[in-house]
């Protein structure tokens, strides 16, 4: 079940609520996925923690509006959404392509207002540098075997005729948005990074995984789980269980900070 009161801002849904949130853990969906990913993850994390996860346009409640294919116009906005969050306890976490466009937003965060996220977590998706698989080609077929290589047992959700017309737009959007992103090298953050990968992803290994370590000039950690590039499914107790550790990690260096 989510929730969307009044006032949550375009890009965020809120999943539940948390009476007097001490953090706000915001999640950025895959490519070709949505923020309805996330909802179950509320039953997983600390009373204290409010769950939000980023609506992408084209799909699910905004199936109406047109797909974005520029990443920075998307951090650009996302960021604006969350800066009123940021002294509260903010915590990102992107999985694949939700995973640079939370490092995208976070470097935004930090350069517009003196201060970024306590803690982003990136998964499943090798660091800046590693160069990344080669993306599909734009026609159906091309895309279908793209996720098929990914997750051979959930893209068979694109032989159904009645959902494949629904679905293959967004990840044929998202790769597209990936396809036209061109970060410049050497760019960090401050915040410190925790970085998440599955032993048998095929997409990217643990090394490329552990490039992430350059892009802050915090601290940097790296947590290998069972699974391949959706481990947060297969391993989704273990992931909630380390994230929560993390959240309330995140929360009390926080403190230090603002009491030193």
């Amino acid at each position: 079940m989510f929730v969307n009161t009044p006032g949550t801002a375009t890009w965020l849904r809120r999943f539940g609520t948390a009476a007097g949130p001490r953090q706000h853990l915001v999640c950025f969906p895959h490519a070709g996925g949505a923020a309805s990913g996330f909802s179950g993850w509320r039953r997983g994390l600390p009373a204290d923690v409010e769950l939000l996860a980023v609506r992408y346009p084209g799909r699910e409640d905004r199936i109406t509006e047109p797909f974005m294919a520029d990443m920075d116009a998307m951090a650009a906005a996302i960021s604006a959404d969350l800066a009123p969050l940021l002294d509260r306890g903010l915590v990102l976490f992107g999985h694949s392509m939700g995973a640079a466009l939370a490092f995208e937003v976070a470097l935004l965060l930090e350069r517009r207002h003196g201060r970024g996220p306590a803690l982003v977590v990136v998964s499943g998706r090798g660091g800046p540098g590693t160069g990344g698989r080669e993306l599909p080609d734009d026609d159906d077929e091309s895309v279908v075997a793209f996720a098929r290589s990914l997750d051979h047992a959930n893209a068979a959700v694109y032989d159904n005729e009645d959902l494949r017309p629904l679905l293959l737009p967004a990840l044929r959007a998202d790769l597209r948005v990936i396809r036209n992103h061109t970060p410049a090298p050497g760019r960090t953050v401050r915040c410190p990074l925790a970085i998440y990968v599955g032993d048998s992803d095929p997409d990217v290994t643990v090394p490329e995984a552990h490039a992430w370590s350059r892009a802050s000039t915090g601290a940097s950690s790296l947590k290998v789980f069972p699974g391949g590039h959706f481990y947060l499914a297969e391993s989704e107790e273990s992931v909630l269980a380390d994230l929560s550790a993390r959240l309330r990690d995140a929360r009390t260096d926080s403190a230090v900070r603002q009491g030193s």
